[in-house]
C-alpha cells in the first residue's frame, strides 16, 4: 500500500489538465482545509475531490470492490474512510465552501460539464 499514490493521480492530472487549458486557476491539497482536497478554486469558493473508486467505495462502481483476503481489515479500513469524507465534507460546507466530488470511473464523462458547474455553482 506505500506504492499507493495519495496525490498527483492519473485521474487528477487529467482534470488538472483539462481545467488549466480552460482558463481555471487553483491550488492544490490545501493543507488548511479539512480532507486537503485536491483542487481549491477560490475564486469560486470551490473545491474538487478526486475520488478513487476503490478507496472511497463508488456505490455500484465494478471498480470497488472487495479484496478476497483480510476482509475484516478491508472492511474497518473502508468503513472510517467513509466517516472522515463525511466529517471532512460536512466541515467543509460550514466553512462555506462548495464542495464537488469527482469519480475516477466518470471522470471522462464529467470533463465537458465540469466548467460550468464550477461557474454556476452546482452542488454534487
Amino acid at each position: 500500500m506505500s506504492r499507493i499514490r495519495g496525490k498527483d493521480t492519473r485521474p487528477e492530472m487529467k482534470l488538472r489538465r483539462h481545467l488549466h487549458a480552460l482558463g481555471f486557476r487553483y491550488s492544490l491539497h490545501a493543507g488548511g482545509l479539512p480532507g486537503k482536497p485536491d483542487l481549491c478554486l477560490r475564486k469560486w469558493r470551490t473545491l474538487i475531490f478526486v475520488h478513487g473508486c476503490f478507496w472511497h467505495r463508488h456505490e455500484g462502481c465494478k471498480l470497488a470492490g472487495m479484496p478476497k483476503s483480510n476482509v475484516e481489515f478491508w472492511k474497518e479500513k473502508f468503513r472510517r474512510t467513509l466517516e472522515r469524507d463525511k466529517v471532512n465534507l460536512h466541515k467543509l460546507r460550514a466553512l462555506g465552501w462548495r464542495v464537488i466530488i469527482v469519480w475516477e470511473c466518470e471522470l471522462d464523462e464529467r470533463l465537458a460539464s465540469l466548467p460550468e458547474e464550477i461557474k454556476s455553482g452546482a452542488q454534487v
